[in-house]
């Protein structure tokens, strides 16, 4: 069962519809209680980084997600903001996030871009998946997906990088240690694409 986190950001109702079409048994949850029925977990994200740590900490789920991470090892992916909360802190707020994956969320640095609208990045872009994974079966050529940041995720461990993009300079764009993986693009609006890493996600 893989649970979708329902903390106040994210496209919620896409990721449901997509796993409905899929008939992949899920449930949309705001209670700590209705987690320990996941055996997987989808953490949504759209908005700032310190609103998304605040929201979470408010939702009663932080104690019960941390449980299942990093003590039962549930298998996790953060999307977009909800990828860049797996980091230890963020340039974008002041407050510490899960710590989950060893890194810092960082701005672009405006002065290397050379694209007529600099920040946000925002549109269809490739990926370079840069280690065999699942989680990028079927999409390692010519998979594009949307972004929409103006912070990306600088892993302090390279081995934690799972594929880069390119604006201004590669950055990482999917990170995994262990059950832990995130995504700064929004499988959710990427078409077959999108919906080809979500199947995969549930087939870890």
């Amino acid at each position: 069962m893989i649970a979708i986190v329902d903390y106040g950001l994210g496209n919620i109702r896409a990721f449901a519809n997509i796993y409905k079409k899929m008939d992949v048994p899920f449930l949309v949850t705001a209670q700590a209680g209705d987690l320990a029925k996941a055996t997987k977990i989808v953490i949504p994200g759209v908005g700032a980084f310190d609103q998304a740590m605040e929201l979470l900490e408010k939702s009663g789920m932080r104690r019960i997600l941390d449980e299942l991470v990093l003590d039962r090892h549930c298998p996790v992916l953060g999307i977009c903001v909800g990828m860049q909360i797996l980091a230890r802190s963020s340039e974008e707020g002041t407050l510490p996030g899960l710590g989950w994956i060893d890194g810092e969320v960082k701005k672009f640095d405006a002065l290397t871009l050379n694209h007529r609208t600099r920040l946000p990045h925002m549109g269809w872009n490739d990926i370079q998946p840069t280690t065999k994974t699942t989680l990028f079966q079927g999409l390692e050529i010519n998979a594009r997906f949307y972004f929409l940041h103006s912070y990306y995720f600088r892993c302090f461990q390279e081995e934690n990088i799972l594929a880069v993009s390119d604006y201004g300079g590669h950055f990482a764009c999917a990170v995994n240690s262990k059950n832990i993986y995130g995504v700064q693009f929004h499988p959710e609006k990427s078409h077959h694409y999108g919906i080809q890493l979500l199947k995969n996600f549930s087939d870890l």
